[in-house]
């Protein structure tokens, strides 16, 4: 019995993108997909990398694409997140989108053009991988297209966003986004901290945890998790915390 020819449709639904290896590793022909591009039915939207023609392509179809065709998942996190989530603090980053994962960047990303600018996050030493998927810390969002992308949920997005303090967000700005987040669900918490490899991080939600004094602090004990030795030098020239051995800035020194 001959086995039936794969269907690019398939593989590649409206709104999202692939790349012709990708897409030949699946069976599809080097004929049908030079003939898909002659036809118009096949847009290259990059060196290598193909797309429907129906429908423009936007972040969130990028986003889809890439967690289905990379080895690691892809999904919206960090400062993204939080804005999707209406948790910004007033400030809108719809400009801009913040992508987060255990795979290596594709050199074609910054070639696509999109109407808001992507960055690429690098979770290698953020998160254990095998951690983060107990955590169970993604969820899915639709699309009106019926496929559907990933999105951290506020916990781990606060996280993210830690690790950029204070090269990427100051200080003040992550205290402001803390202001938002008091419903946090404790046991998402509490799984996080574990696959967190980044002490830092670690350290600095602890201190934030710590002069906000939400109802969920009380359920997360500071001495159950891998806080690492030693002083952690955060903001240059900074006062240091006692409590976590961290630089912070003179304003927020023993402002608990």
């Amino acid at each position: 019995m001959t086995k039936p020819h794969p269907n690019l449709s398939e593989w590649l639904p409206l709104g999202q993108l692939a790349t012709r290896q990708w897409l030949l590793e699946r069976g599809v022909s080097r004929h049908s997909l030079d003939n898909a591009l002659k036809s118009g039915k096949l847009v290259a939207v990059a060196r290598g990398v193909v797309a429907r023609p129906e429908i423009p392509l936007g972040w969130q179809g990028v986003v889809a694409s890439l967690d289905r065709i990379l080895p690691s998942a892809v999904y919206v996190g960090g400062l993204s997140a939080l804005n999707q989530h209406g948790l910004g603090h007033y400030v809108n980053f719809d400009s801009q989108m913040h992508l987060y994962s255990a795979a290596a960047q594709p050199s074609w990303l910054p070639k696509l053009k999109l109407n808001v600018e992507l960055f690429w996050h690098s979770t290698v030493r953020l998160w254990d991988e095998r951690g983060l998927q107990m955590a169970k810390s993604l969820r899915e969002q639709t699309a009106e297209a019926g496929w559907s992308w990933r999105l951290a949920s506020p916990e781990q997005a606060f996280f993210e966003m830690l690790a950029g303090v204070p090269s990427e967000v100051s200080f003040e700005h992550a205290d402001n986004l803390m202001q938002g987040l008091s419903s946090l669900s404790p046991r998402r918490l509490d799984a996080l901290l574990r696959a967190c490899r980044h002490v830092q991080v670690k350290r600095l939600f602890f201190f934030f945890a710590d002069r906000h004094q939400y109802p969920w602090r009380k359920h997360l004990s500071a001495e159950s998790y891998d806080l690492g030795v030693g002083k952690r030098s955060i903001v240059p020239g900074g006062k240091l915390d006692q409590t976590y051995l961290i630089t912070v800035p003179e304003s927020f020194h023993g402002s608990e």
